[in-house]
């Protein structure tokens, strides 16, 4: 993860404008400052793609109207943008999206029914820096997918071991939860979702 532009900070209009098509990578604005994301690869990918196959899976089979965006970027703020490894948007809420047509931007969290970040080596953006950028913005539940136990351990114990995290926004609070190994994961957002740790992470 780099910063890739001289000229800082920068607005998020400014980023928008500025994202390039095609790109192999992807890009979040943080704080003014535009960063590099590599795509993912290997079994980050698998995982985040098979995860994306279960969850439209619990949309059709419950009849929710939810989708799932092959690229969407959510404005936290002026100068922050992320855009993450699944979001699941909700279809009557996007009519009030006043970007979304022409730019896939999300610009209000109660359009957003869940947000899910596969951990990498920049583990500390996804236990902190997203996980209380997405509380202010009022995502409801946000997924730390935490396959290689990434984690510091103060966030996912110790020994280290790989971590499903699920945080819960109740009182504009994020509640969190962990799940590991053979455990069910109970979502507030897709109750009817039936699956373990174990079959998650592959």
């Amino acid at each position: 993860m780099i910063a890739v532009l001289d000229k800082a900070p920068i607005t998020f209009d400014e980023f928008m404008e500025w994202y390039p098509e095609n790109s192999e990578y992807r890009y979040e604005l943080r704080r003014g400052v535009v960063l590099e994301m590599p795509k993912p690869r290997g079994k980050h990918s698998k995982l985040a793609g098979d995860l994306a196959f279960e969850l439209g899976a619990a949309i059709r089979g419950a009849n929710r109207p939810y989708f799932i965006p092959k690229e969407c970027v959510i404005k936290l703020s002026n100068d922050m943008g992320y855009e993450p490894d699944i979001v699941v948007l909700d279809e009557a809420a996007i009519a009030d999206e006043p970007r979304w047509e022409r730019e896939s931007v999300i610009t209000r969290g109660r359009s957003i029914k869940l947000v899910v970040e596969v951990v990498s080596t920049n583990w500390r953006d996804d236990y902190l820096l997203k996980l209380a950028d997405y509380e202010a913005f009022g995502i409801q539940e946000y997924w730390i997918v935490d396959y290689l136990g990434l984690g510091g351990r103060r966030y996912i114990g110790s020994p280290k071991q790989p971590t499903f995290t699920l945080c819960h926004l109740v009182d504009g609070e994020f509640e969190l939860q962990q799940f590991r190994g053979s455990q069910l994961i109970v979502s507030p957002t897709f109750p009817e979702l039936s699956l373990t740790v174990e079959q998650v992470f592959g």
